[in-house]
């Protein structure tokens, strides 16, 4: 047990430690051949980024960034590949967004039925893909692709004067949603941290009960190991696959509510965009686990953070999608090294193992 113990510490620390020495290495070499200076870089980044005001939009931003990754990480943890999370969180925005400016409730009834609303249109938007893929075989690659281009069409069509938008300037965006359902805030001296924070943790934590503490996690994480091993111990594998998708896009629909309910208060065509794209990247980032993906998320947004600064110290804002990018490579290979190396030290100890079996055998039967 203690060298289980050892072996997952080993391979949860020492992967993420070797990517991002690797990510650092490579990045400075690259900064180099563009003729500046990596360590004025980092200085800045750090400095800038760790700034009051700094941190509480990296808080602020990483919680869309978490909430998306986490709507991927459940279809990864079931060996689906949903990549229509920026279509679901966007179309899931956009019908709640014109539900909230159309009513005018108590914020106790009208900020849950948004957000109803929001996981409510998530949740078809992915079970489509679900259904395809269990009763007609479709990859879900390709059907999340597609559903986000029809998405963007949908909201295309209806965000329109006369349907459900109204013209503002150069704008256009649904009625505003009142002000007694805005999200609460934590105030603070350099600015207000977003209340949904606090939706973002409770959904990372039911994650992680429902997928290690329950049986219906036990048998997703079954079905995305083997489909035949989990189907051949009773468990219904098209009915976990259309389940995990709608739970995908369940939450995927939470994604936009933190700028819906505490920042624009309505959908318009400034509406955050490629969020969805982002959660995969740290989705592999934080290896599906919430801890990670919370750490990779505040990763994220302090190097959005940061991109700005360093333009400004003349060096190029792209050099931080560079760096992005470098991370997730780096990640990638990290855990594959570590998967590796931990393999082959488990078959070693298990030849070990049997080869002592042997001679103690071989012993008995000499005496």
């Amino acid at each position: 047990m203690k060298r289980l113990d050892r072996d997952k510490l080993i391979t949860a620390v020492g992967a993420p430690v070797l990517a991002v020495l690797a990510a650092l290495v490579l990045t400075s070499l690259i900064i180099l051949i563009s003729g500046k200076d990596p360590f004025r870089a980092y200085q800045v980044m750090i400095e800038f980024g760790t700034t009051d005001r700094s941190a509480v939009y990296i808080v602020n931003k990483s919680t869309m960034f978490f909430l998306s990754a986490l709507a991927v990480a459940i279809g990864f943890r079931m060996n689906l590949f949903n990549i229509g999370v920026d279509g679901q969180y966007r179309i899931a925005a956009f019908f709640a967004a014109a539900v909230g400016g159309a009513l005018s409730l108590p914020g106790l009834i009208q900020i849950p039925l948004i957000i109803l609303v929001a996981m409510g249109v998530g949740a078809i938007w992915a079970g489509i893909a679900g259904v395809l893929r269990t009763t007609r075989g479709v990859s879900e690659v390709i059907t999340t692709i597609m559903l986000n281009s029809i998405a963007g069409a949908v909201i295309g069509y209806y965000l329109t004067a006369g349907r459900l938008g109204e013209k503002d300037g150069n704008l256009t965006h649904t009625p505003n949603i009142p002000e007694s359902s805005h999200i609460f805030m934590f105030g603070t001296s350099v600015g207000d941290i977003n209340g949904f924070v606090v939706f973002a943790v409770l959904a990372g934590f039911l994650y992680w009960f429902v997928l290690n503490r329950t049986r219906f996690g036990f048998d997703l994480r079954s079905v995305g190991r083997s489909e035949t091993a989990a189907a051949a111990s009773g468990v219904d594998v098209k009915r976990m696959i259309v389940t995990s998708m709608v739970l995908s896009g369940a939450v995927a629909g939470l994604v936009g509510m933190p700028t819906l309910l505490g920042e624009s208060y309505n959908y318009g065509t400034d509406f955050p965009l490629g969020v969805g794209f982002t959660g995969i990247a740290i989705a592999l980032l934080g290896r599906n686990h919430p801890v990670g993906i919370a750490l990779g998320a505040l990763l994220w947004a302090f190097l959005e953070r940061t991109g700005t600064q360093l333009e400004f110290e003349g060096y190029d804002q792209k050099i931080v999608e560079v760096i992005k990018g470098i991370i997730v490579l780096c990640v990638v290979i990290a855990y594959e090294v570590v998967r590796r190396w931990a393999l082959r030290d488990q078959q070693r100890r298990v030849g070990e193992e049997l080869a002592r079996a042997g001679s103690n055998d071989k012993a008995e039967v000499g005496a």
